[in-house]
């Protein structure tokens, strides 16, 4: 459901795809029973037709060999959860990470969606995708590709954006995909940008990454699969996490110039209230 939205309706669908098992009716993953089975609701007949759009195009995407089972319903009622589950992910990380892996749902997931590639698009937004090799070579400078693709690391301080303080996002530097707002961009001291959290939640993927001796947990591009940097639990107020990004990554918006470079969705963030 989506009534006030801070992101857009087909945002929150394509978000929404990339978290389910969408041929399922009969539950998700490991969950079985009606109650588990996936729904899309809707407020009017424009969310409604833009829903069926979305649904249609995943269908014909080609990912999925059996028919896309998720119902469409007008939105009657909301039930809030029990209490136990508010927050699950967050009081309960080891059993809830536990649950994903042994459920079959993260396997599913990147199996699926392995890279952002696409044969259709699930919503009716604009489709990030990775550009083939020959497109990256050519796009980007030797420290991108070899941040973004060989999982490189740019030198602390002698970045683009380490201390920029510019109003605007940050996307990826080969796909273009949305990936981070300057208001969740502050100082970390490190030397690299660091950002309290991403656009929306979804809009990166995380794993584990265990070189350099310790375990760490890399941050990457849902769609183009760029490396991006890593992220830590070791950030300030409200999600306690660092999200510490390489600028050799990154491609800065102005917020002057969201709107004429095809982020139009944005522009609400930087509104004067």
């Amino acid at each position: 459901m989506l009534k006030s939205p801070k992101i857009t309706y087909e945002t929150l669908l394509d978000l929404f795809w990339r978290h389910i098992d969408p041929t399922d009716a009969g539950g998700q993953f490991g969950d079985r029973g009606p109650y588990y089975r996936s729904v899309i609701f809707y407020y009017d007949e424009e969310q409604k037709r833009v829903a069926e759009k979305s649904r249609e195009a995943l269908g014909k995407s080609g990912r999925f060999d059996k028919p896309i089972a998720t119902e469409i319903r007008e939105f009657t009622r909301f039930y809030d959860a029990e209490e136990y589950h508010q927050d699950y992910y967050k009081k309960n990380p080891l059993r809830y990470k536990y649950y994903r892996h042994g459920s079959g749902r993260d396997q599913f997931l990147e199996k699926i969606w392995k890279n952002g590639q696409r044969s259709g698009t699930p919503t009716a937004g604009k489709v990030y995708v990775k550009p083939d090799e020959q497109t990256l070579r050519k796009k980007l400078t030797p420290l991108q590709y070899e941040v973004t693709q060989k999982e490189g690391t740019e030198p602390a301080f002698r970045n683009e954006y380490w201390n920029s303080k510019k109003e605007g996002i940050y996307v990826d530097i080969a796909s273009g995909e949305p990936l981070f707002s300057s208001l969740d961009k502050y100082d970390s001291g490190t030397g690299w940008p660091s950002f309290t959290r991403p656009l929306a939640p979804g809009l990166v993927v995380e794993k584990k990454d265990n070189r350099l001796f310790t375990q760490r947990t890399e941050v990457k591009g849902r769609y183009g699969g760029s490396h991006l940097g890593h992220v830590f639990p070791d950030g300030p107020a409200p999600t306690g996490l660092r999200y510490c990004m390489n600028s050799a990554a990154l491609r800065f918006i102005p917020k002057e110039e969201l709107e004429k470079q095809g982020y139009g969705q944005y522009v609400h963030l930087f509104e004067k209230k």
